[in-house]
């Protein structure tokens, strides 16, 4: 077995948080859930696009996360498994469950509701503009949808996103780029009839 010998400052970085957590220690799986958690939650709220499935998603990525925390040697493939088993996930919640009630994404988790913001007419506009790319994002096949999301959403490179969907750079660039088309086709239409 490895010898993990930590200082002080390596224990608090993300290489010492897996390192500790291989080792047993819950405290830093519970600290590595709470620097990935808003990342997988966004992620999967905008490919369910609802907070239920979204939630029960990133769950069972953290679940899958600890069974496998040996077979992860560093940060940043963690980081990318991460990214890759919360969109496997969700692409098995849309086939598994179907489509339940979405809610509009609008801000982020624990936010303050958009009813709340101090302009009314702002706040319209905010919630308007996230119930049309949930309903523009459901448009798209799963893996557009996830190449965007993870590219546009979560600012992820492109070869991250490659890494992720087990893709090539080029064919993640063509997706994207599809993507962006089909979506801009849908809001045109939307805000079209609308006037």
């Amino acid at each position: 077995m490895a010898d993990f010998r930590l200082t002080a400052d390596d224990a608090g970085q993300p290489a010492g948080l897996i390192a500790r957590a291989k080792l047993g220690d819950l405290d830093a799986f519970d600290q590595i859930m709470r620097l990935h958690q808003k990342q997988v939650l966004m992620t999967a709220l905008r490919l369910l696009g609802n907070m239920e499935d979204a939630q029960d998603a990133a769950q069972e990525a953290f679940l899958r996360l600890y069974k496998s925390m040996n077979r992860l040697p560093d940060v940043l493939e963690m980081k990318s498994w991460l990214y890759r088993v919360t969109v496997n996930i969700c692409n098995d919640v849309h086939r598994q469950r179907g489509r339940r009630k979405t809610e509009p994404l609008t801000g982020s988790p624990g936010s303050e509701p958009a009813s709340r913001h101090p302009d009314p007419e702002k706040a319209w506009s905010e919630t308007e503009r996230g119930q049309l790319v949930e309903m523009a994002l459901k448009t798209l096949p799963e893996k557009e949808r996830a190449a965007v999301v993870l590219r546009d959403v979560q600012g992820l490179s492109t070869r991250e996103v490659a890494e992720i969907l087990g893709s090539s750079e080029v064919t993640v660039r063509s997706q994207i780029s599809v993507a962006r088309g089909k979506l801009k086709k849908f809001t045109d239409r939307y805000l079209r009839k609308r006037l």
